[in-house]
């Protein structure tokens, strides 16, 4: 059954009704075809509309909408020969980030990101996608060991940040982080970021500094939550949508500010409503991404990023 947001209540009406409808003609005793296919088409374009402007607050419901595709589901849809790599080798496994070697269309890569889990069980063994410091120092054994082979490196990005508990902080977040930005940054190879659900604080930058960022229509990149800000700004979490319209989280300004190199169209509805078609998408955007950086030699792309990353802010 679909899960509908706040925002789509009318649509949630309107199906309703449609799959009452059929319910009701399920013995085939009635003919509705023509009241099913003019209920549809006015389900279809009130879908539409109400995606065609949504406000930046709704584009956050629908970054964390719990049925949109995560890490596994890119790699079991566009990932061959998929082989896992686990542990920092200094602490433990973090289950929050995974990664490991992979065939993308013809090419080795090395593809890790966020993995927030998609029932209440798998959402507590991966922490609901918020790496802890073990989690960013296995990206940086990652990223270090995709340059010693010469592989490009792919990352997929959802987390609402990193994980901010004492113990996290007591081994050293902050630095972890800082170091696995900072290894995306000195990659003797091609690094391309793909922000698919939420890009949140330092948490998503550790795994998005590329030479390209990709980006998904609805999906939300932001140095920290609406709420957060809210709650820092205005002493309440109540003025999160104001946050997100203030703060620019959308592709669409993003893509203006030069943040991001690509938007990902996402199927009608958002990504949650046609899994496989997003897979399908973002598979496209990422294979001409990798492909506009074939035959640059290590000094180029570090070259590429360092000029990418300090143009931005700039007038």
């Amino acid at each position: 059954m679909a899960s509908f947001l706040e925002f789509e209540k009318p649509i949630a009406e309107l199906q309703g009704r449609i799959d009452e409808l059929r319910a009701t003609a399920a013995d085939g005793t009635i003919d509705i075809a023509a009241d099913l296919a003019r209920l549809q088409a006015k389900s279809d374009k009130l879908l539409r509309d109400t995606f065609a402007k949504l406000t930046p607050w709704q584009k956050t419901q629908v970054a964390r909408h719990p049925e949109r595709p995560h890490f596994k589901d890119y790699v079991a849809g566009l990932f061959d020969e998929f082989v896992p790599l686990a542990g920092d080798r200094a602490f433990a496994d973090d289950q929050a980030i995974m990664g490991g070697f992979a065939s993308f269309r013809g090419r080795k890569v090395m593809v890790l990101g966020h993995e927030k889990g998609a029932d209440t069980a798998s959402r507590l063994r991966h922490n609901f996608g918020m790496g802890k410091p073990e989690g960013y120092r296995k990206a940086i054994r990652l990223v270090d060991m995709a340059s010693r082979f010469g592989l490009p490196v792919v990352t997929l990005v959802d987390t609402m940040g990193a994980f901010p508990g004492i113990e996290a902080e007591e081994r050293g977040q902050a630095e972890a982080i800082a170091r696995s930005t900072e290894a995306c940054l000195a990659a003797g190879v091609p690094v391309v970021a793909a922000i698919v659900g939420e890009g949140g604080s330092g948490g998503a930058v550790a795994l998005a500094a590329g030479n390209r960022v990709l980006m998904f229509e609805h999906a939300i990149y932001s140095v920290i939550s609406p709420e957060g800000c809210a709650s820092i700004l205005w002493r309440t979490a109540d003025k999160a949508a104001d946050a997100a319209e203030a703060m620019r989280v959308t592709a669409q300004d993003l893509k203006t500010f030069g943040v991001i190199d690509t938007i990902v169209p996402e199927p009608l509805g958002g990504a949650h409503r046609d899994p496989a078609e997003a897979i399908r998408l973002l598979g496209d955007a990422l294979d001409a991404a990798l492909a506009s950086l074939d035959h640059r030699d290590a000094a180029t792309l570090r070259q590429e990023r360092r000029e990418k990353f300090l143009a931005m802010g700039r007038l």
